[in-house]
């Protein structure tokens, strides 16, 4: 049975929800470096921060490995100053990079501690956690992903599988194929990836709708994170969108221009403060030996350098200090923020860079630019804050959650994209970062040598989702192109060198001069190679499919005795069951003649659209005397095998071995947590019942052998954890509870009867009390009436009946109560005494239904003469019944407006998430609405 949706207004978003049953809850991760964030949106929860174990909203990024235990966020970094090697944070830096690249040298430089090799499949990063043990960056990555999930499962009461992940928006191809390999891992169906300054901007977005016009406003967000810091320019507007078969006006955010400088942040900042005080620690000379040589000790730097950059955001001078340093020797020492801010003057004199190259990007200046808002935590340092005034000018903005934002604009997004939700449109459009070309060599006449050409297939600043189109016409037989990265001038050479290999992939097509032979005649004209390439939401180039695409003349007569084939063939197959076409069938679909005259290597589409859409039938005819020839396109699909350049992905049988360690972890902790959660239980259980024979309530309850056995057993147990029930299986624990609850239970029912009895019996009495009162009333009322009473004396009698049979029964059981003792099994139970109230309950509220619907009956007569005279207000209209009574109808109420959802939203300035209901639904019955707060009471009113 479907349950009619309620109104739920929270967070400021407008919601309607169904029950859980068909409730599809989706999820976002803010994957930092440092901090992860993870945001839920499902019936009930609307775009809401889920809490992490701790009852935190941010989580660590890290992950720790100990005495074969495995554990993350706080717990892991406490293991890392202890054993910096044995946990890992930072991993974000290193997905999809080999060995060699200048990122990963550099984490090397920060982090001495670790002991990376490369990959022998893939040359990629792997951490040689032990002589046995090595842990791919996916793999990490992957794990962390998982806790994502279980935080979010937790807070949302229910299973989550689909998720939206944010990646920095300089990500390149391969650091993005390596996060979905990591969410494979963690068994996340991704709906997108995500740049984060695209989420942030939908954040910022979605809860400004109604400050958006026709007009383009451009608002500008600065972002300094952990380890990065992005600028992006932005501009918001409405536009005419088709969405459901309608033209709607929605509102529109596009990245313009984005600048970023993958070196600078937080992470850079309190790098240079550990360094400054172990250089000061060292020149201390308290100890021969090197504080950059101990791993545990630079750790312990690390984290109090943290620390201090963070008091020094908001203090001018702060101590830094550190117990048993090295040697067991203190360490505290006085730093002012001055010094914090000349140790990096060099990283603040590049704050102001990113922001150049976004405004160059996006071809604006700062004086269109709305609003600089700022973004990531690295933001809060006072003189990044005066080095951007300065820049920029005007103030700066700090109205959103730095925090949070990218989460809750990601889970937003996530609702957007999931079938289990109806939310109000918000459109965007990302920017291309990285132009992708396509390189091929075509034979030139005259020479031996073929010539290279180049076909720029996403630019820079493209926008995307998108498809592209690329034809080849010049070739005759099979051949090959790479796809690689190009016109890279706006970077500056460490950016370029960050991206490791710039080939993509190379592709090889074969099957072309068989295609083109089988496909001879006179009348058949080759329009070249079709190959159809497309960039995808998460920013994905994707080879989608090649063609060969011909255009053929033929007159009626073989149209129609080629349609005739067709008809024949499709009623073959019915009866033959096949779905497959011939090998080698061609597809003949009419198609314009715009494409007949065409010549080059290179059609483009914007947006999705395709020049020569075959789909359509348009005929191109041509006079001929009295016939009319007409061209049809004729496409056979061309074999493409295309090979991975570069960073290659996690193989198949890589995948699976990873898959399998995984799964060996998450099983290990899964039995883990059973355990503590079943030795926790046991422990508390013991610990109160001991404490609960302490007091006189329990005292006087129990009888002295209870007391005596409780005890004694409660003692064993106890003494039994301490000494060898430390390893004892989870089963073990589970039986000592039940056989304790078994003993405790007779005595904990009777202390628990002693305590509700007393409040139950007083609404007992205040319902006998009320429903006299009613009985009282209601004989009054049908006494008082002429003709047609409201009640019949059967239903009167009746609940006299059973208020006399209550009262005596009430009366009697109290009596045999108290003649017990506290040690004996209690007579009058709460449960008894419920199910009389139940009784006396259901009497009363019939006849308070039947009150609310009686009206008097008219004589004859008064029905003749009178006339239904009904006085209409707007927003009303009449209806006639069969007994030609006049009804009025309101259009909406305030009940309607609860249960009733219209197509189109309702137009508020908060964003608004609709839980969509099952495609079938029953008719469901009318809730009761009949009582207030006084019926529970036992008061009832005509």
């Amino acid at each position: 049975m479907a349950a009619t949706p309620c109104l739920f207004i929270a967070m400021g978003l407008a919601a309607f929800f169904v029950p859980e049953t068909y409730a599809v809850a989706v999820m976002s991760v803010d994957l930092g470096s440092e901090w992860m964030k993870i945001a839920i949106v499902s019936p009930g929860v609307p775009m809401e921060i889920a809490l992490n174990k701790e009852s935190k909203r941010k989580t660590p990024v890290t992950i720790a490995f100990r005495d074969g235990e495995r554990t993350f966020g706080e717990d892991a970094t406490t293991v890392a100053v202890r054993f910096p090697k044995n946990s890992y944070s930072y991993l974000l830096d290193l997905l999809g990079k080999k060995l060699d690249n200048p990122v990963v040298k550099l984490f090397q430089k920060r982090f001495p501690y670790y002991d990376l090799v490369a990959d022998p499949e893939r040359g990629t990063v792997l951490f040689q956690h032990d002589s046995e043990t090595q842990y791919s960056v996916e793999e990490l990555v992957g794990m962390l992903l998982h806790q994502a999930q279980e935080f979010a499962q937790d807070s949302a009461g229910q299973a989550i599988n689909d998720a939206v992940i944010i990646v920095p928006g300089f990500f390149n191809q391969a650091e993005r194929s390596a996060m979905l390999q990591a969410a494979d891992l963690a068994g996340l169906k991704v709906l997108q990836l995500m740049n984060d300054y695209t989420a942030v901007a939908l954040n910022y977005g979605i809860f400004r709708r109604k400050d958006f016009n026709e007009t383009v406003q451009y608002i500008m967000f600065y972002d300094m994170g952990a380890t990065s810091t992005t600028a992006t320019v932005v501009s918001y507007q409405l536009v005419k969108t088709k969405e459901r078969g309608f033209i709607e006006t929605n509102p529109q955010l596009s990245v313009l221009g984005v600048g970023y400088d993958r070196f600078l942040g937080g992470l850079e900042i309190q790098l240079q403060l550990r360094d400054y005080l172990g250089r000061k620690f060292n020149e201390l000379k308290k100890t021969p030996n090197d504080v950059f040589k101990n791993p545990r000790a630079l750790a312990k730097l690390f984290k109090e350098a943290g620390r201090l950059k963070n008091v020094l955001s908001a203090n001018a001078d702060h101590y830094a200090q550190v117990e048993g340093l090295l040697d067991d020797i203190d360490f505290r020492m006085q730093v002012t923020r001055e010094t914090l801010e000349e140790l990096n003057a060099d990283l603040f004199e590049r704050v102001k860079l990113p922001i150049e190259q976004a405004l160059k990007a996006s071809g604006l200046t700062m004086d269109v630019i709305n609003q600089v808002i700022l973004v990531g935590a690295g933001t809060r340092v006072p003189k990044v804050q005066e080095k951007l005034t300065e820049f920029v000018q005007i103030e700066l903005g700090k109205n959103i959650n730095t925090d949070e934002a990218a989460a809750l604009g990601a889970a937003y997004k996530a609702a957007d994209l999931s079938n289990g939700f109806k939310v109000k449109k918000f459109v965007t459009k990302d920017s291309v970062l990285f132009p992708i070309q396509v390189v091929f060599e075509r034979d030139m006449e005259g020479t031996s040598t073929p010539k290279q050409v180049k076909r720029t297939l996403f630019g820079y600043t493209n926008p995307y989702p998108q498809k592209k189109l690329l034809t080849f016409n010049k070739h005759q037989d099979d051949f090959s192109f790479n796809v690689n990265y190009a016109d890279l001038e706006h970077l500056p050479p460490i950016e370029i060198e960050a991206l490791g290999s710039l080939n993509i992939s190379s592709v090889q097509l074969t099957g072309v001069a068989d295609a083109l032979a089988k496909n001879q005649g006179p009348n058949i004209e080759s329009k070249g190679i079709k190959v159809h390439f497309s960039m995808d939401e998460s920013g994905i180039l994707n080879l989608v499919n090649v063609e060969l695409v011909l255009e053929k003349t033929v007159t009626d007569e073989e149209l129609e005795e080629s349609t005739l084939s067709k008809l024949g063939s499709t009623i073959s197959k019915l009866f033959t069951g096949s779905d497959e076409k011939a090998e080698g069938a061609s597809e003949e679909k009419p198609v314009s003649s715009d494409e007949s005259g065409k010549e080059g290597e290179e059609q483009k589409t914007d947006g999705g659209e395709q020049p020569n859409k075959v789909d359509e039938e348009k005929v191109n005819t041509t006079k001929t005397g009295d016939k009319k020839p007409k061209v049809v396109v004729l496409k056979e699909p061309i074999t493409a095998k295309e090979e991975r350049q570069g960073v290659l992905p996690l193989g198949e049988g890589q995948l699976q071995d990873s898959l399998k360690k995984i799964e060996t972890l998450n099983v290990f902790d899964q039995k883990k947590r059973r355990r503590e959660v079943a030795l926790n239980a046991l422990e508390s259980f013991v610990f109160d019942a001991q404490n609960k024979l302490h007091t006189d309530e329990y005292q006087k309850a129990a009888t002295k052998d209870e007391v005596a056995q409780i005890k004694n057993t409660c003692s064993e147990v106890s003494d039994w954890l301490y000494d060898e029930g430390e390893d004892a299986p989870v089963e073990l624990y589970d039986q000592k509870l039940s056989e304790l609850r078994t003993l405790t239970g007779a005595l904990y029912r009777r202390v628990r009867e002693n305590q509700e009895r007393p409040e139950a019996l007083a609404v007992l009495h205040s319902m006998i009390n009320s429903s006299t009162n009613f009985l009282a009333g209601a004989r009054n009322v049908t006494a008082q009436a002429t003709e047609g009473g409201m009640f019949t004396p059967v239903e009167l009698d009746t609940l006299d009946r059973v208020i006399k049979e209550t009262k005596e029964w009430k009366l009697k059981m109290e009596g045999e109560q108290a003649a017990l003792t506290p040690t004996e099994n209690p007579k009058l139970t709460v449960k008894l005494i419920t199910e009389k109230m139940a009784v006396l309950d259901r009497e009363v509220k019939y006849l308070v239904n039947k009150a609310k619907i009686w009206r008097p009956k008219k004589s004859k007569e008064d029905t003749k003469d009178s006339e239904p005279a009904l006085n209409k207000t707007a927003g009303e209209e009449e209806t006639v019944d069969e007994e030609g009574v006049v009804e009025e109808v309101l259009e909406g109420g305030e009940q309607e407006a609860e249960e009733v959802t219209t197509s189109t939203p309702p137009s508020t300035e908060e964003p608004e998430i609709l839980a969509l209901p099952p495609a079938e639904e029953s008719v469901t019955q009318p809730q009761d609405h009949t009582t207030d707060k006084k019926k529970s009471d036992g008061h009832s009113e005509l």
